[in-house]
């Protein structure tokens, strides 16, 4: 009788239990979502896991970065045992989300939390130039960033510079020392990645910047 009644104690707790993880589940990504740093600080001092998955496969700081919930994502990335290396089934981190939302002070943080800069593959650096987000580039070539990282298919940030971001992007990378005349697997250069998008501002800086190397004997 005395072992029936500390297995039914039991069951009890373990309900009890599973009921409250799943409350702080819900209210975790619904805070999350609300931009609701106050209740996401109160579930991680009560010991929830800032590293939780939701159903969609989604991290909690990088589901907040792409959401723009930046309160929220401040309170992640302060909290010393967020994976700030996370990756999605994309191969996505939170530096390079917060690249291509153009979040320069929670890039900076992320990065002083040793999140990787050169990661292999995409990286931030692509992404910000995408967003034309020059003040997150720059922070990027600051901490080293490789100018002319290559993606699986070899497209360079010039590149996505030149038909998603900006002239100034294009410019930025250029004086920094970007290589205009890199091609990617399908032969495709800066200039081609111009004009596809009819960027001809972009496509004849960058020509431009082809003619003074060559002038200057480089090749």
């Amino acid at each position: 009788m005395r072992i029936h009644f500390k297995l039914f104690v039991y069951l009890i707790l373990v309900v009890a239990f599973s009921c409250a993880r799943a409350g702080s589940y819900d209210d975790f990504f619904t805070a999350i979502k609300q931009d609701d740093a106050k209740t996401i600080e109160a579930l991680l001092k009560r010991g929830f896991d800032a590293n939780t998955i939701d159903p969609a496969g989604n991290h909690g700081l990088f589901l907040a970065l792409k959401e723009g919930a930046l309160k929220a994502a401040g309170v992640l990335v302060a909290w010393p045992k967020t994976k700030v290396e996370w990756r999605s089934a994309k191969d996505e981190s939170p530096l390079m989300m917060a690249a291509l939302r153009g979040h320069t002070e929670l890039a900076r943080k992320l990065i002083a939390r040793d999140a990787d800069v050169n990661k292999p593959g995409w990286t931030p650096l692509h992404y910000a130039a995408t967003g034309g987000h020059l003040e997150l580039m720059q922070l990027l070539l600051d901490e080293s960033a490789y100018i002319d990282a290559e993606s699986p298919n070899r497209t360079t940030p010039l590149m996505m510079a030149a038909q998603y971001g900006s002239t100034a992007a294009v410019k930025l990378l250029l004086d920094a020392g970007a290589d205009p005349t890199l091609r990617n697997e399908l032969k495709l250069s800066a200039v081609d990645f111009a004009l596809r998008v009819n960027r001809r501002d972009a496509a004849e800086l960058i020509a431009d910047a082809i003619r003074h190397q060559r002038t200057k004997g480089k090749w």
